[in-house]
């Protein structure tokens, strides 16, 4: 995983330059909505209500990495590493997802807040769209798909 400012991204190989050239020229006002971004790479902008942690799922991808930032708002991810938890039901090859019944409530998080992002890779499980403070807010969020 990397979490660092939104700023540095461009100092990540990891990142695609596809990837910096979007995030770097979205503003709060873009439609929600999927952004194709080129050979299998797209982009999800969404709002929605953040949630307490009692609700939050980790999930884990296999076929994308999530380059995550919020454009309003603040969101706390919970993470963990995918090994040893136990999934919920089998991994969606459609949808690229897989959920896990673990709790999120011993695991370390991070907190997106507009001036950050976060890289997050296919062994990571996360449990995104959680309330900071058990605080319900609106957030506006942007999430590259990143194929590999």
């Amino acid at each position: 995983m990397i979490i660092d400012k939104i700023e540095n991204i461009s100092k990540y190989k990891e990142i695609p330059e596809f990837a910096h050239t979007f995030i770097k020229n979205i503003t709060p006002d873009i439609k929600e909505g999927r952004y194709e971004l080129g050979e299998d790479n797209f982009a999800n902008v969404e709002s929605y209500l953040t949630k307490p942690h009692e609700v939050a799922k980790f999930e884990a991808h296999r076929d994308y990495i999530d380059i995550q930032l919020l454009l309003s708002g603040n969101e706390r991810i919970y993470y963990n590493d995918v090994e040893g938890l136990i999934e919920a039901a089998p991994y969606d090859k459609s949808r690229d997802i897989v959920f896990f019944k673990d709790s999120v409530k011993k695991s370390d998080y991070l907190t997106l807040n507009g001036t950050n992002f976060a890289l997050i890779y296919p062994h990571e499980a996360h449990a995104p769209q959680v309330s900071v403070n058990d605080y319900a807010e609106q957030v506006k969020k942007v999430v590259v798909k990143v194929k590999i």
